[in-house]
């Protein structure tokens, strides 16, 4: 047990160096210098690294009271990582308004296309009103009856009219 605190212990040390900010700058001789602790302020530096990102983190006593020294300058995150469960929550939710869409899109593409033949239709059955000659109905006894000039116009007017209502 002692063994493994110790390697623990270790283990850690030699990670708190690999966290830090690495800088390179060329010297006053011309040599390329590296270091872990920033250049005198009278050369030109270039960061290779940023620390890691536990080393940003809030401490665990400003996360319990709730406060955090950054969201008070920037305000509250808007894209913090959500869990597998809201992850879940949000991808049903964009399928089920998805689905919805589709099902309005397609709920007036069938609107259009009756629209379209209740036109078409009204147009046919005035052009055949329109031709003249002959026009027949069949009647409530299954028998069929010619119509005469008058109730031709009738007929002609009603179809006009389904045509005025069923194209706009």
């Amino acid at each position: 047990m002692n063994r493994l605190s110790i390697a623990i212990g270790l283990a850690l040390c030699l990670a708190v160096p690999a966290s830090a900010q690495m800088y390179k700058w060329v010297d006053a001789n011309g040599k390329v210098q590296y270091s872990d602790k920033p250049p005198p302020s009278n050369v030109k530096v270039e960061k290779l690294r940023e620390p890691a990102r536990a080393a940003v983190l809030p401490q665990a006593s400003e996360v319990k009271s709730g406060t955090d020294k950054d969201a008070s300058k920037t305000g509250p995150k808007k894209s913090e990582p959500k869990t597998a469960a809201e992850q879940e929550q949000a991808f049903r939710k964009r399928q089920a308004d998805a689905a919805k869409e589709q099902e309005k899109q397609a709920q007036k593409e069938t609107e259009l296309k009756n629209r379209a033949e209740d036109c078409r239709r009204a147009k046919a059955a005035l052009a055949v009103l329109e031709l003249g000659g002959r026009q027949a109905r069949i009647d409530e006894k299954g028998e069929r009856v010619f119509l005469n000039e008058q109730q031709i116009a009738q007929e002609t007017a009603k179809a006009r009219q389904e045509v005025a209502t069923a194209c706009n």
